[in-house]
């Protein structure tokens, strides 16, 4: 069965820097894109980041020139490096990513709560 789990939230001072990462696991043949989203406080989810199989990219205005998504393709690993963060950073990440397995679609993690606080 195939999961996504994320891991590096925490919390972090008005800009500072965190790194989330996640994980895919399970009988995995390929990975296609993958992504982060977050869910502020009485938000809606909203789209931070992407990465297609080939590393091309977008990303959210609100974060541009302070995000970084990357991925190791040999770990089915996705990262998400966060800096100059500001306390409207604070929710909930997610990864997802669109996975060819037994059961071939779009899968999401449970989430990591990232805070920015002074």
């Amino acid at each position: 069965q195939v999961q996504l789990v994320e891991s590096g939230g925490g919390l972090v001072q008005p800009g500072g820097s965190l790194i989330l990462s996640c994980a895919a696991s399970g009988s995995i043949r390929r990975i296609n894109d993958m992504g982060w989203y977050r869910q502020g406080p009485g938000k809606q989810r909203e789209l931070v980041a992407t990465i297609s199989s080939g590393s091309s990219t977008n990303y959210a205005d609100s974060v541009k020139g302070r995000f970084t998504i990357s991925r190791d393709n040999a770990k089915n690993t996705v990262y998400l490096q966060m800096n100059s963060l500001k306390p409207e950073d604070t929710a909930v990440y997610y990864c997802n990513a669109y996975i060819v397995a037994g059961l071939t679609g779009v899968y999401w993690g449970k989430g990591t709560l990232v805070t920015v606080s002074s």
